[in-house]
């Protein structure tokens, strides 16, 4: 399957990632910093556990390399500190342990480092882990926080993506009808539960039925988008909509299941039934017509969306206008 993470950041950069090296080997300074500022990575050094906590605050560094062994304060102290101050929370921390030193790797792991690289080093196995650590990162950051799954910005390049390389593919764009109401009459608690189901659903049906290259992504709220290849849509689109007819009643209570509505108020003041939820899942490909960019198949999807969303129960409406 694949829930493919392709991040905009991934590829070509559009500025220079910045790595602090704490280390008080200068020899060990130096061949870090050689090997990756030939990998275009922008290096800044300390050589001491305090220095360095005042070079995160005034460098803002995408990465820290941190030696374990230093003077003064540990690389253990260093990273417990950082870690402390939410500000930081976000800088991947790869600690340099000595070799063989398992115990170092463990205590590292446990008071936030997100990864270690045992000295000496393989150059290329340092650049790996830098990139890939970055990579895991920034991935995060542009996923939706709920969910995990990449979000608009994600969505939007891989779109692109497939376009510029004249790839033919579907894009299921699915909405739930009447989750507002839901999230208005359970709580926000109660509506979370009902994304991340929608998403585990998304998820389980896509590694079943689709295939490896399929994208799987969270607009927000109760907005998602799988992205196929057209000989799967119609598998795709029955079995999640009979998962999600069949688990999502779960979600009410035994009163609401029985009645089949709940009562909310609407955006003019008044008491309305809403149905239990339902799918509307708009269907758009480029496999008769073409798509020239995210603008344009988020165009189509909305109309049909439109139209999905006026009928009753969970549905899904194929885009069949072709290119003349």
């Amino acid at each position: 399957m694949a829930v493919r993470l392709k991040s905009v950041l991934s590829g070509s950069a559009m500025f220079k990632k910045k790595i602090l090296v704490i280390d008080d080997t200068e020899l060990m300074v130096r061949l870090t910093t050689d090997i990756l500022t030939k990998h275009g990575y922008e290096v800044v050094s300390a050589n001491n556990g305090v220095d360095g906590i005042k070079m995160v605050a005034s460098e803002k560094p995408d990465l820290v390399l941190l030696d374990v062994v230093m003077p003064g304060i540990d690389g253990f102290e260093v990273c417990k500190l950082l870690r402390k101050d939410e500000s930081n929370n976000l800088i991947p921390i790869i600690m340099l342990t000595a070799q063989g030193n398992e115990e170092d790797k463990l205590v590292g792991l446990e008071i936030g480092a997100d990864d270690y690289i045992t000295k000496p080093f393989n150059p290329r196995e340092l650049v790996s882990r830098v990139r890939n650590t970055l990579l895991r990162i920034d991935r995060n950051r542009l996923a939706n926080p709920l969910t995990g799954l990449p979000g608009n910005i994600d969505i939007q390049s891989e779109i692109n993506y497939r376009i510029a390389k004249g790839m033919i593919f579907s894009i299921l764009y699915l909405d739930v009808d009447n989750f507002k109401a839901y999230n208005d009459v359970y709580g926000f608690s109660h509506g979370d539960r009902a994304i991340k189901l929608i998403a585990d659903i998304l998820m389980d049906n896509v590694k079943t039925f689709g295939s490896k290259n399929d994208f799987i992504g969270h607009i927000g709220g109760d907005d998602f988008v799988v992205i196929t290849d057209p000989a799967h849509v119609d598998v795709l689109c029955e079995n999640i909509i009979k998962e999600f007819d069949e688990r999502v009643p779960e979600l009410y209570s035994d009163v609401d299941k029985r009645a089949g509505f709940i009562s909310s108020v609407n955006r003019r003041g008044q008491i309305t039934q809403y149905p239990i939820m339902t799918l509307s899942i708009a269907v758009v490909s480029n496999e008769h017509r073409e798509l020239r960019n995210y603008l344009e198949v988020g165009e189509v999807a909305a109309e049909l969306k439109k139209k999905a969303k006026s009928i009753v129960g969970s549905v899904y409406l194929k885009d069949k206008r072709k290119d003349k």
